[in-house]
């Protein structure tokens, strides 16, 4: 999986240096291409000297040590990183990370690099129990950096706690699994549905839900890392299109139930994220509605189901839908599953703390037709679509395996 690949390796100040070297070198044994950038920090605990042997290329150490005129040193290595790993990543390191501090040629380089990013940490028991570190590790979670957790055991200080960096060989795996995943869905066309749709009662004035589009962009995100070609319908949302990912907008429900089914036969898998609006206003009013009486009212009319009716209308598709409740039965999530004949059904109770609208976390459960499949625990959403992405690239696979 790493022969051929370019990967920086990120070497930070702390005596977990050493063990950077280890890394470097089963990297170098393992096919990658490896660029080493060590902090100025790094350079009190191992030299130079050693990474140039074990890598055989130069070693950065200075934004404006310039080794090559043609080039921009942080972003000619920036741009050509197939990933890019910091180990050991210290409490500084992150913390710069975390607020966009680019104040030497790592950090300049990690604002630079378009590449997945995977953190190492390496600290003292407490240092890493900090309030202020967990924050800028969860910052950094949301951002879609991932995180090699650090071993328990005797530290350097003394203590005996979590803190002891990854060992070369776990991180190599760790990095294996990576670029194994980037291949699951390799082929596939998917569409992918967020947002909540917006139903206009005249121009000034709309129906619309709590939806902030986060869970379906993290799933797009995720599905385009791990090959797929995705399609992401989307309804309201502030968000940034991930990088890759075919983006059409709508407004309306009707608007992505066209974009839905005129689209449903070239797509492989489905995932209905999106949050759509169950009823419309009957009149859609050209102008806008004067204020007159002390009451007023509005007859809604229902939309069509996009879910059901791609379930309905489904010929090789996987489809997996979503479903946002609150204290959900057993009984009423499996009649959905069946009623709108999904694939997978996942469900997240929007009353309990870290699952609701808006929140960069959620908590899930998947089901599929023969109940409860996996109980995710509150995740970040990029590690909930990750979770997901895997059990659709299992079923699919083995669905193609047995056709």
């Amino acid at each position: 999986m790493l022969k051929g690949k370019t990967i920086l390796l990120g070497v930070c100040g702390g005596i977990a240096a050493y063990k950077a070297a280890a890394l470097c070198s089963k990297l170098t044994q393992a096919g990658a291409r490896v660029r080493v950038i060590m902090t100025e920090s790094a350079l009190q605990f191992v030299t130079p000297l050693t990474f140039q042997t074990l890598s055989r290329h130069d070693v950065y150490t200075d934004t404006f040590d310039e080794k090559n005129a043609a080039v921009v040193s942080h972003i000619d290595l920036a741009d050509h990183a197939d990933v890019v790993i910091v180990a050991p990543a210290t409490a500084n390191m992150l913390a710069k990370m975390a607020h966009g501090l680019a104040d030497d040629m790592l950090s300049t380089t990690l604002l630079a690099t378009m590449a997945p990013v995977v953190v190492a940490p390496a600290m003292n028991v407490h240092m890493y129990d900090h309030p202020a570190v967990k924050s800028n590790m969860s910052v950094l979670q949301q951002r879609g950096v991932r995180f090699v957790e650090p071993g328990v055991g005797q530290l350097a200080c003394g203590y005996v706690g979590k803190g002891r960096l990854a060992e070369p060989e776990e991180i190599v795996a760790y990095l294996e699994r990576m670029f194994a995943e980037r291949k699951l869905l390799a082929g596939k066309r998917m569409l992918v549905t967020a947002g909540g749709t917006i139903e206009r009662i005249d121009p000034v004035r709309y129906l619309t839900n709590d939806s902030s589009g986060k869970m379906g962009y993290a799933i797009a995100e995720a599905a385009g890392r791990m090959g797929a070609d995705v399609t992401l319908v989307t309804a309201k949302t502030g968000l940034a299109a991930p990088e890759g990912v075919r983006v059409i907008p709508v407004i309306s429900a009707r608007d992505m139930l066209e974009a839905v089914m005129s689209r449903l036969d070239e797509s492989d898998i489905v995932i209905k994220s999106a949050a759509v609006a169950d009823y419309r206003p009957a009149v859609q009013e050209a102008r806008k509605i004067k204020k007159k009486e002390d009451t007023m009212t509005i007859t809604l009319v229902k939309n069509e189901d996009i879910l059901q009716t791609v379930g309905e209308n489904r010929t090789h598709q996987f489809v997996v839908g979503f479903a946002a409740e609150t204290a959900p039965t057993e009984q009423m999530i499996m009649d959905k599953l069946m009623r709108k004949n999904c694939d997978l059904l996942v469900v997240n109770d929007v009353s309990l703390d870290g699952a609701g609208f808006g929140l960069d976390t959620n908590i899930v459960n998947v089901y599929d037709r023969n109940g409860l499949l996996e109980a995710m625990p509150i995740l970040s959403k990029l590690e909930v679509a990750e979770k997901l992405l895997k059990l659709v690239a299992a079923r699919v696979s083995a669905a193609g395996s047995e056709s």
